[in-house]
Parts: C-alpha cells; structure tokens; sequence
C-alpha cells in the first residue's frame, strides 16, 4: 500500500486527482490542503508527515494577481516547494511536482521539453524557481521526481476568473466580450491531467523527468467563443475589445510524446470537455 501525500488536495486539479486515487485499491491519500489548517509553507505542520510518493499541487497560479502580489507568488510558490522536496528527501521518497507551461513565445512547434525556458510573468517565473530547484534535489541529493508543465487546463470547477469559465458565464447575457480573439492555445482536461499524475505514481522516474501535458492542438479565442455558441445552441453576439497585451503568446502546441511513453492517453476531446462545462 503506497501513501500518496497531496497538496492543495481541495483545490481544482486536486479534487479531480482525489476522485481518480479513489478507484485504486492499493494507495493510501494523505491530504495536505490549507482548508484543514495544513500550511506547506509551514516545516512545522508537515514535518512529521510520512509518505512514498509527495505530489505538488498547492500554489498561487493567477497569472494578473502575480502583477498584483508578486512577494507572495514568490514566497509561497517557493517556500511550499523546497518544503515539499525536503519533505520527500527526508523520507526517500518521489516527488511530483505541477509547474505551468515556462516556454514563452515559442522558438518552434509543437514544443517540446528541450525548447528554451523564457519566464514572461511573475507567475512563469516563479514556476522556473521552483523547476530549478526541483532539478536540484535530483541531482545533489538523487530524489526521483516528475515535473509536469501544462499547458492550458480547463473543465468543470475552474474559477471564474479564467477564460474558458468566464465565456461560458456570459453565453446567457447574449454576448461574449473578449479583450483579444486572437491567442491560441493547447488546452487540456482537467481529469486528463489527474491521470498523467496517476500514471507518474508508478512510472520509474530516472533524476527530475520533466513532461509537457497537453493535446497537440491548439485553438483560437475566437475558435473556442465558436464552439461554445454551438454547443450552447441560441444566439450569442461575439465582441473583441481588441486589447492587445505587448508580450502575448499568441500560439502554444505541446509535443506529449514523452507524456504517452508512460502509459498516458488523453481521454477527454476538448469538444467534449466543453459540453460539460456548458451544460451544467
């Protein structure tokens, strides 16, 4: 019986993940969530906390509230990171760690994970901090870990404060309002990114292995406003602000083809993953 000790257990990718370890007989889930007075920021209230593999999920990730509060972007996505590596060398165990999607605007696509690291947000930033020190424990101290960097993720109870929520919010007003139509990205399915984490439970990991997650397709803004009215069936106006962000990705497609040499297949169609979303 493996203990999996989880961070942000309550939050989005974290309640997804739950839901997936619930179908194993052979784990035992250890929640490590803020929500039951459990701060990984803290050494005192995780230090004595036993486990076989440690997965990472617990930081800040609202790229404009980064702008707003980088010290605490900063602080917590770092210090609850080299707590958790801490954590896992002590008890020689694996790490799995959630970073984001760090390439910037891409020097080629799809991207894979050698593409060059461009940290563009205070968020990207962060993330890159805590990669490096990722990196670090496996090779100073030889802890096995696996670091995801996904791309886009969506599904149901994503905040509002994201895109995919936000338009999908405003389908019964009659119009969606966007500041820019023109960004694609690769979104990926929230339970597809709980699965790639399950998948690294039992992967073998060689030193700090890093994956993309994502699906090999990109979609416009525009593409995506298109799909939900579909979907939605009524009459919805499309409007772009035209606000055009100076350093704006404007295409990301993730190579997932280290992803699937683990065993993972994407099993939600983003088409699918958005009918969800709209019918609840």
């Amino acid at each position: 019986m493996k203990k999996i000790a989880i961070t942000g257990s309550s939050g989005f990718v974290g309640r997804h993940l739950i839901d997936v370890l619930k179908q194993r007989d052979d784990v035992e889930i250890i929640t490590l969530d803020i929500i039951d007075g459990i701060n990984v920021c803290d050494w005192q209230h995780i230090k004595d906390i036993k486990a076989d593999v440690y997965i990472h999920l617990a930081n800040k990730s609202f790229v404009p509230d980064s702008y707003k509060d980088p010290y605490s972007f900063y602080s917590v996505n770092v210090l609850s990171t080299l707590n958790m590596l801490e954590l896992t060398r002590i008890n020689n165990a694996k790490f799995i760690y959630l970073s984001s999607y760090v390439y910037g605007a891409p020097d080629y696509m799809p991207i894979d994970e050698k593409h060059p690291i461009k940290a563009f947000n205070p968020y990207a930033t962060t993330k890159v901090m805590c990669e490096q020190m990722c990196q670090g424990y496996a090779r100073d101290f030889l802890v096995p870990m696996v670091v995801f960097r996904p791309f886009n993720i969506y599904g149901v109870g994503q905040s509002p404060s994201f895109l995919l929520p936000m338009m999908i919010k405003q389908l019964p007003s009659g119009i969606i309002t966007v500041r820019d139509d023109r960004p694609k990205r690769d979104y990926i399915h929230v339970s597809d990114v709980a699965n790639a984490i399950n998948c690294a439970i039992d992967y073998e990991a060689n030193g700090c292995e890093i994956m993309n997650l994502g699906s090999g397709i990109s979609y416009s803004v525009r593409e995506v406003a298109d799909m939900l009215i579909s979907i939605y069936g009524r009459p919805v106006e499309f409007k772009s602000t035209n606000e055009y962000r100076p350093s704006e990705v404007l295409d990301t497609v993730a190579d997932v083809s280290k992803l699937k040499s683990i065993g993972w297949t994407q099993k939600v169609a983003f088409i699918d993953g958005l009918k969800e979303m709209v019918q609840l």
